[in-house]
């Protein structure tokens, strides 16, 4: 048990090298324990909305986001999304949302990593013609309230793809 502890708590962290050298800006946001409870101190907790953020961040370990503007549409391609998504590609990894839209190119997909039956970390990638934004969230994720997340700490707003 106490070996299976650190594993439940490893941070994910994606390889995107390959996109940086075509980006024109680039965000890059690490997030620990301490420094999401930190920021959770500055959330209004009479604000519903608010308070159910600060709730879902309690059982989270880390957040890193990393996100890509280009300054033209094509300045990646299809491959480089394929490098992204094989990195959650494996047994304890599965894919949980999948949108792509034909007429604008947007693609977002969410992905769960299960550790001994439990939720343990979300992996979220939002592409559109001239950006690209990976999240990476460690720790005891609810998914019931994980959409709450959306808009903050610098998460893409998925409140406007397909449920």
């Amino acid at each position: 048990m106490v070996i299976g502890a650190p594993l439940f708590a490893q941070p994910f962290k994606f390889d995107l090298s390959h996109l940086e050298s075509k980006a024109s800006n680039t965000l890059d946001l690490s997030l620990n324990r301490s420094t999401l409870q930190f920021a959770a101190k500055f959330l209004d907790g009479s604000d519903p909305e608010e308070a159910d953020v600060k709730k879902l961040i309690e059982g989270i370990d880390s957040i890193t986001i990393k996100s890509f503007e280009f300054k033209s549409a094509g300045s990646w391609s299809q491959a480089d999304l394929d490098k992204v998504r094989n990195q959650v590609r494996g047994s304890e990894w599965s894919r949980m949302l999948g949108y792509k839209s034909a007429e604008d190119g947007e693609v977002a997909e969410v992905y769960v990593r299960e550790v001994e039956k439990k939720v343990a970390g979300v992996a979220i990638i939002d592409a559109e013609d001239k950006s690209l934004t990976v999240v990476s969230i460690a720790g005891k994720v609810d998914l019931d309230s994980l959409a709450q997340l959306s808009g903050h700490f610098g998460m893409p707003k998925l409140e406007g793809k397909r449920k």
